[in-house]
């Protein structure tokens, strides 16, 4: 009788030991992050990110964008918990242009933008006059500035930073025209330029042939513009945040990354920040 009264005992401290494991596996996997990302090929990516989140008890809800003004808003009015879509100075300029309280919690990777052309086969070959799209936002119209200016089409003013826009060029010996049109419209107007600037994915999205159609690129090495994962201020030391960049910053993410962008795009959690 006492046997059997002591295995009752044992059993039933069994069960309620694997109960309280199940609940607090269930309150784990009740909590629901949303991530604000682009739409297209990071939708690939972030199916791994979030398995890899799903085995600590965090569930990621994505959140699709098709231009790069509406992920940030989304952030700071608390429709979205996190962001990933973004450099730091495109961040810089977004708060200084609108005060955002948003911060950078993890780096995903960098995408060397790139100029392309589908009516000449190198940068020499542009002729006087040419047309060059750029995007128009303040940090990637900078960029794009700057990679003419690596490829000595266009010479800035001294001291612009990050941030140079048309105004900044003091030497044009071509006479380049410069095209500013939206990031999501500049590689599908192509065929209309002489040559243009675009974003990897947004070269991707336009059926941009990478790299058979892409004239020059900019520097990889030391490269400021690493995208990263976003949050509001206020989350930063949230635990969730520290779950989430450990789960993008995993090999078989960077796997996908490199699969998905045909390795136009590249991992770059592991190299040290630029400042």
């Amino acid at each position: 009788m006492n046997a059997r009264k002591n295995l009752g005992t044992v059993l039933a401290a069994l069960l309620l030991t694997v109960g309280l494991n199940v609940a607090h596996e269930a309150r784990a996997a009740d909590q629901v992050v949303r991530v604000g990302i682009m739409s297209g090929e990071d939708e690939d990516v972030w199916r791994v990110v979030a398995a890899n989140a799903a085995k600590h008890g965090l569930a990621v809800k994505i959140t699709t964008f098709e231009d790069y003004t509406q992920p940030n808003e989304a952030l700071a009015e608390h429709d979205l918990d996190a962001n990933a879509f973004q450099h730091k100075p495109y961040l810089d300029a977004q708060i200084k242009a609108r005060g955002y309280q948003i911060v950078q919690v993890g780096y995903t990777y960098v995408q060397p933008i790139g100029l392309y052309s589908r009516k000449f086969k190198s940068v020499a070959a542009l002729p006087q006059g040419a047309t060059i799209g750029v995007p128009n936002d303040p940090s990637n119209e900078g960029r794009a500035l700057l990679l003419l200016q690596a490829q000595h089409l266009i010479t800035l003013r001294p001291g612009v930073g990050l941030l140079p826009t048309a105004v900044d060029i003091a030497q044009n010996p071509k006479q380049i025209h410069i095209k500013e049109l939206d990031a999501g419209i500049v590689g599908r107007a192509i065929g209309d330029l002489d040559a243009a600037v675009v974003n990897t994915d947004w070269a991707v999205k336009a059926g941009i042939k990478i790299p058979q159609e892409r004239i020059a690129q900019e520097s990889v090495t030391g490269n400021p513009y690493r995208n990263f994962i976003a949050v509001n201020a206020k989350d930063a030391q949230a635990p969730w945040v520290h779950t989430l960049v450990e789960s993008y910053q995993q090999p078989n993410v960077a796997s996908e990354i490199l699969s998905v962008y045909h390795g136009a795009t590249l991992p770059a959690w592991n190299e040290p920040a630029q400042h």
